[in-house]
């Protein structure tokens, strides 16, 4: 969550959608499930007033804190017309997120990353995917997705929900140039809260 603006705070592969996330240093049986996560950004999504109390800046990315599910984090983001996150990954947190109000992209790899110990990957062919989320449409994604979310519309906002689990340890920030990956830094959580 580089460079947005913050609004007012208030209070491997996909798992399967049925099946809690087990493993790992922050987990533990009451973690919620994939499922869940997708439940609660499509339900939250659909909450007309909270989306409307979004202040939406005309420059940067605005965002409010939610509470998620079993001790998930969640966060209401507005995209102003072309304002995107740049390539990043969740480290060890899974999630989902849906798009309340316009649309946005998604560019993702299809590959698991080394989780450290680099600074420059090269990506073969194939890797490559791109998605269009309408409002209502969202995504589930496991660990370490490597992804940047754009809002392409030159000018209308956006509105997305976000949750993940565990809360987020650190983000990862990546630069690419072709098939070239570069980390260019770590974000912990007191970087973006």
């Amino acid at each position: 969550m580089s460079s947005p603006r913050s609004a007012v705070p208030t209070a491997a592969a996909v798992p399967s959608p049925s099946a809690p996330v087990t493993g790992g240093p922050a987990t533990s049986s009451t973690a919620p499930t994939v499922a869940e996560l997708m439940d609660f950004v499509r339900s939250t999504a659909r909450d007309e007033a909270l989306i409307a109390s979004l202040p939406l800046d005309p420059e940067g990315r605005t965002w409010i804190r939610l509470d998620g599910p079993s001790g998930s984090e969640a966060w209401l983001i507005g995209w102003p017309p072309g304002t995107g996150t740049g390539w990043h990954d969740h480290a060890d947190s899974f999630g989902a997120f849906t798009t309340a109000a316009g649309a946005l992209k998604e560019h993702s790899l299809a590959v698991r990353l080394p989780t450290d110990g680099w600074k420059t990957l090269e990506l073969t062919d194939g890797v490559d995917r791109s998605r269009e989320l309408a409002t209502g449409q969202g995504r589930a994604f496991g660990r370490n997705h490597v992804h940047e979310v754009l809002n392409e519309s030159e000018v209308a906002h956006a509105v997305s929900v976000h949750a993940y689990y565990p809360p987020l340890p650190r983000i990862r920030r990546f630069s690419r140039t072709g098939a070239v990956l570069r980390l260019e830094q770590t974000e912990r959580p007191e970087d973006w809260q």
